[in-house]
């Protein structure tokens, strides 16, 4: 059987493109290895978020969070997507009638009451989402503070059991509703994935509004810290254009590491895994990786 270290070294001979491709996997899996995950020093509530579905939203959520959390941080991922997929892909339980994070925001229960460990990554919780989420919004109208409920509910448990969390990440609908208003007030940080696709600018005018809304009446602390483009394809002329815009727009969040188009990230979560324990070889993993080791860096001053 061929060895990953074996293949590279054969690869080293190969002056052929994926002779190189492999070499340079093999290089940056070496670094992020020997990289330092700089813990915060204190929790970080990061909402992932993009009103245009199918950008890679939920995929980053929970491949960041177990990322970070094989690195040794300790992080908590909270659905608010009434689909369940962030709770599908970390293994979590989510059937009708499970204890989730609609009991949290629509009846009060604490977090701590809801939580379950990821079964494949130490230092990894979720609060689930159910189908019982989906009347979610319409059902928050009446309620008192109906655009603090997750974020008391957050705040509660990072000041009690939760204490010593570095990271909760917030999984919210593609959507502008009562879920998404929820999610964006209770953190502090938006992290965006942007497909590199032709209407990719067109969404990211739009959740730049909703942001600034929410800032200016809700919640002056929240802040874009992060961009990630997705589903990038280095060999079409249309992903390198969307890449050059978002970066000349938004130079200081976007990043430089991308997430290419990976079958792999796709097929995890049928395994009811994220690709980082999936296939924590491939190019997908890899790359997720090294976007969650620019995300530590990035609040390692906070």
């Amino acid at each position: 059987m061929t060895t990953p270290d074996a293949f590279a070294s054969s690869a080293a001979a190969d002056d052929s493109p994926l002779g190189h491709e492999v070499l340079e996997m093999e290089r940056t899996k070496r670094a992020l290895e020997e990289a330092e995950f700089p813990r915060p020093a204190r929790t970080r509530v990061i909402v992932v978020s993009n009103q245009k579905g199918g950008v890679g939203k939920t995929t980053s959520t929970v491949n960041i969070a177990a990322a970070l959390a094989s690195k040794g941080a300790k992080v908590l991922v909270v659905d608010c997507d009434p689909q369940g997929n962030a709770s599908t892909a970390l293994g979590i339980d989510h059937h009708s009638g499970t204890p989730s994070i609609y009991e949290v925001m629509l009846e009060g229960r604490d977090i701590a009451e809801v939580v379950q460990a990821c079964p494949d990554i130490s230092g990894l919780d979720v609060v689930p989402a159910t189908i019982d989420l989906a009347g979610a919004d319409m059902e928050l109208v009446s309620l008192v503070r109906r655009e603090f409920r997750l974020a008391d509910a957050i705040k509660a448990y990072v000041e009690g059991p939760g204490a010593g969390l570095d990271y909760v990440f917030v999984d919210c609908p593609p959507s502008l509703g009562l879920l998404t208003l929820n999610s964006m007030v209770a953190a502090t940080e938006v992290l965006i994935p942007i497909q590199c696709e032709y209407y990719a600018l067109e969404g990211l005018t739009q959740l730049i509004k909703t942001v600034d809304m929410v800032k200016q009446h809700l919640n002056p602390t929240l802040a874009i810290s992060t961009i990630v483009l997705t589903m990038y394809d280095g060999r079409t002329t249309l992903a390198r254009e969307v890449a050059d815009e978002v970066r000349t727009h938004f130079p200081e969040q976007t990043l430089d590491q991308t997430v290419p188009r990976s079958v792999r990230v796709s097929e995890a979560p049928s395994h009811g895994q994220t690709v980082i324990t999936y296939d924590p070889h491939s190019p997908g993993a890899l790359a997720y990786v090294a976007v969650a080791h620019h995300v530590a860096l990035r609040g390692s001053a906070s």
